[in-house]
């Protein structure tokens, strides 16, 4: 089975969120495939697959990794730390994009190893200007290594 290369993950339980944020990757052409994991679990079961003996194809890693913090079954500190802990995934670029404000949050997201924290704004416009310049910037302006 060949997968399809994904520029994005989005790790969001928010419905209007995830249109939200779909919606301005579309509109400003920034990213043609966008993988949506609703929960931790999900989150995990994806970047770490249990089928992975030597004649399933390599997971292919997306160009970006957008993160909630608070999910159900796993949160989004245990995915950060999961991923920035495991050699095939610790160079993924993550951004963090939450409605948390909390400088306790903040910190262990950074100690953890995350790229960039984002706090969602609440305004319609403002929250498609911040996308549309996260998504410019992760995914054309920044320069990745090959994983």
């Amino acid at each position: 089975m060949i997968e399809t290369i994904v520029d994005i993950v989005l790790i969001e339980d928010n419905p209007a969120d995830i249109e939200l944020t779909v919606r301005a990757l579309k509109k400003f052409q920034i990213a043609n495939q966008i993988k949506i994991l609703k929960d931790g679990e999900e989150a995990i079961n994806y970047f770490f697959p249990e089928n992975t003996d030597a004649n399933s194809q390599k997971h292919l890693q997306p160009r970006l990794v957008l993160l909630d913090l608070k999910l159900p079954k796993v949160n989004g500190l245990e995915i950060l730390k999961r991923l920035k802990s495991d050699p095939r995934t610790k160079m993924l670029p993550v951004v963090v994009l939450t409605s948390s404000r909390e400088e306790s949050d903040v910190i262990k997201s950074y100690q953890l190893g995350v790229n960039s924290y984002l706090v969602k704004p609440v305004d319609f416009d403002e929250f498609l200007e911040s996308v549309r310049n996260l998504g410019l910037y992760w995914l054309l302006l920044n320069e990745q290594p090959e994983y």
